[in-house]
């Protein structure tokens, strides 16, 4: 793959624990959390054009593609776009055409939004899987929500790349939205509600404003699928807080329309989970090419809005239960114990990183052996540096919550004990290197023995106590995700692919791919609109679970029954018309 000849540089998975990106990450974060008050464009847009949008579909019809977290290493991320950008995919019996609208639900790039992150990451692989419009249908349009990662530069580069010009694409797929948030219509009294909140902190006024003059449209007929940037709804089941403000536009901008949310899906959270209820599907699905995310340690249950919440005019509080999950809960056990192997073939640098503490640590450990008087040896200076820095890192990295968190002792204890561990670990390093005939050598021979022969042998025995922490201290639901973004697991991702039929039925596949494809083929003589590369192996997509159908007419399909609303194989997909999309003026009826 030349990127000469591709246009962009294809990439390779994010290693999460690299020393640079972690320091990186963080100051990033800090700044977002500290500054992200002074940095927000939210406000900006309201300069902007406030239109909201329509799409009739084709004969009343409409199909429509749902990813997020996708701009990550190249196989992952091109896997799942190749298979949005075919005509049709033939998945346990069904045909799905696909999507004339393509929803991307937040963190478009990682680790950190920029104009080559987004080039390199996300619009060069999906301009590969589909370079120019379809010739045999409409243009499918594109709508992108930010996520976390969206937000790290105040929404500047992904402004520029999906709502800054008029004949905006990404390839074949065309670039509608003005803002960072957007309303569109669907055939049937369907609509789509994307909202932008700033790290779940709050929906802005300008913002309110927008979706005031667009729910002016909604009526007690209309069906909403409410698009966040994170699945609060989970999150929320340890901090009561995070779902305010979903529950604060639900209840303020939606509800008095008489309107009915259906359902709410969010990426951010790298595996697909459904929760149900009475009235109301809870979806999240984050795979589109980021690290796998543990499913195991979901809850079976969610009460949403939390009846913990500290706001007085919350909405009901309804249950919802864990229906679905991918990977299973025992697939997702069963990978949490690869960390041995993967967290030190991923993370180099980390391995590094460790070996040269603990190196420095024996060095200044066995230093300190040689100094008379047990208060000496304990209080040396470089021992008492190299010791506060070990257990500090290690508290610092098991993340403390607030201190009236009710986890917070937790996270401490456990980040404790993990720095001990390892200055157990460098203690005994210490104790061997001192029986053995290297320390006595003239310097500089010490060090550079132990640069050379102990250095590689104490960063694979760090790693792996590192990764032993990772595994244990998961069951007590701390780390969690660092023990997955330390794998960095690039199989198991998902989509979904919707269909609004003309009756209103909403079915929802959830589409997963087990394994995603790592060679692949050039296409040089394929139409324009075809894909530049196609896998050398197939892909196998397959539904996770049966189609979810939502609202449908009086006799619906039972789940383990013929999806309605999927084509025969042998019938093909007839489009009797452009689905071209239409603008509505801000404000209009």
């Amino acid at each position: 793959m030349d990127p000469q000849q591709l246009g962009f540089t294809p990439q390779r998975p994010v290693g999460w624990l690299a020393p640079l990106l972690l320091l990186n990450t963080g100051l990033r974060a800090l700044m977002a959390s500290l500054f992200g008050a002074y940095l927000d464009k939210r406000e900006l847009q309201n300069a902007l054009s406030g239109d909201s949008f329509t799409q009739t579909g084709i004969d009343g019809e409409l199909w429509l593609d749902y990813v997020a977290d996708l701009g990550d290493g190249f196989h992952a991320t091109y896997s799942i776009a190749y298979l949005l950008a075919q005509p049709r995919l033939e998945i346990d019996g069904r045909v799905l055409p696909r999507g004339q609208i393509l929803l991307m639900g937040g963190d478009q790039v990682y680790p950190l939004a920029h104009g080559d992150g987004y080039e390199n990451r996300t619009k060069g692989p999906y301009r590969a899987a589909m370079p120019e419009p379809p010739a045999d249908g409409p243009r499918p349009t594109l709508y992108a929500l930010p996520g976390n990662h969206d937000w790290y530069d105040g929404l500047t580069a992904f402004l520029r790349l999906f709502a800054r010009r008029k004949d905006g694409h990404i390839g074949g797929w065309r670039t509608q939205q003005n803002r960072s948030y957007f309303a569109v219509e669907l055939p049937a009294n369907w609509w789509i509600f994307a909202i932008d909140e700033q790290f779940g902190a709050y929906i802005d006024d300008p913002q309110l404003i927008y979706f005031e003059h667009a729910a002016r449209n909604l009526g007690p007929d209309d069906r909403i699928i409410l698009m966040t940037p994170s699945p609060t709804w989970v999150k929320a089941a340890k901090k009561p807080e995070v779902y305010d403000a979903v529950d604060y536009f639900i209840r303020t901008i939606l509800a008095p329309t008489g309107a009915h949310v259906r359902v709410l899906v969010s990426g951010d959270l790298h595996h697909y989970a459904r929760y149900t209820g009475e009235d109301r599907e809870l979806i999240t699905c984050g795979g589109g090419g980021a690290y796998l995310a543990a499913t195991h340690n979901l809850p079976e249950t969610l009460t949403v809005p939390p009846r913990e919440t500290l706001t007085r005019s919350a909405s009901r509080s309804r249950d919802y239960s864990l229906v679905s999950r991918f990977p299973s809960a025992a697939d997702s056990r069963r990978m949490s114990w690869g960390v041995f192997g993967r967290v030190p073939m991923r993370n180099p640098g980390f391995a590094a990183m460790l070996g040269i503490i603990q190196t420095l640590t024996m060095l200044a450990m066995s230093g300190a052996a040689g100094q008379g008087g047990t208060l000496l040896r304990l209080f040396s200076i470089p021992l008492v540096i190299m010791s506060l820095l070990i257990v500090g890192g290690t508290v610092l990295f098991a993340q403390p919550p607030s201190a009236n968190d009710a986890a917070h002792s937790r996270h401490w204890i456990l980040g404790l004990l993990h720095g001990f561990a390892q200055l157990a670990l460098a203690a005994g390093g210490a104790w061997v290197w001192l029986r053995l005939p290297f320390h006595d050598w003239a310097w500089p021979g010490p060090p550079v023995v132990a640069a050379v022969l102990y250095g590689p042998l104490i960063a694979y025995l760090s790693t792996g106590l590192l990764s032993l922490y990772l595994l244990v201290v998961s069951r007590f639901d701390v780390n969690v995700n660092e023990l997955f973004a330390g794998q960095g697991i690039e199989d198991a991702k998902c989509f979904l692919r919707m269909h609004i039929a003309a009756d209103g039925t909403l079915t929802v596949h959830a589409i997963g791919v087990d394994k995603i494809c790592r060679k692949w083929v050039a296409d040089p003589d394929g139409a324009p609109h075809s894909s530049w590369l196609r896998p050398q192996e197939p892909l196998n997509p397959h539904l996770i679970e049966p189609p979810v159908v939502i609202d449908g007419p009086t006799t619906r399909a039972s789940p383990g029954e013929p999806d309605p609303a999927a084509t025969p194989l042998t019938q093909g997909h007839q489009q009797t018309r452009p689905d071209q999309p239409r603008v509505r003026a801000a404000g209009s009826e």
